[in-house]
């Protein structure tokens, strides 16, 4: 994902090009790896020191909702990315230190479903969690 395709997407789905919404694009478009919500908020609030909390927590949701952003939960805390270029089903390694990510290429779901007889699945998201070569 990029910034210029975000804004496209965007566009498509209704929403309008703020001030706001654009610098959040800018700060993922700096950043390939996850970054938790109080390191957005701080960035955020260099051009826009009276914004709440709220107003990025709704416009960070927002763009997950239409494929802008992805987000995990790290140390208790969520974190936000640029959705993944990566082509094909995928999974993800997670570093627990700087937030980098790297996409595996392999899939648990057919022994998974293999086990739940009767149950039918609509989704899955499966991520691996740990320190990257650089971090450890």
């Amino acid at each position: 994902m990029d910034y210029q395709r975000a804004l496209t997407i965007m566009k498509d789905n209704g929403y309008k090009q703020t001030k706001q919404r654009e610098k959040l694009l800018k700060l993922f478009q700096q950043k390939e790896e996850y970054m938790p919500v109080k390191e957005i908020f701080e960035q955020f609030q260099e051009d826009f020191p009276g914004a709440s909390y709220n107003t990025i927590y709704r416009n960070l949701y927002a763009l997950v909702d239409i494929g802008i952003l992805e987000s995990t939960q790290l140390n208790g805390e969520q974190h936000f990315r640029f959705h993944c270029d990566t082509v094909g089903h995928h999974h993800h390694f997670i570093c627990t230190e700087c937030g980098s990510t790297s996409p595996i290429d392999i899939c648990p779901m057919e022994e998974v479903s293999g086990r739940l007889n009767g149950f039918e699945i609509q989704n899955h998201k499966f991520e691996v969690y740990g320190k990257c070569p650089s971090c450890h």
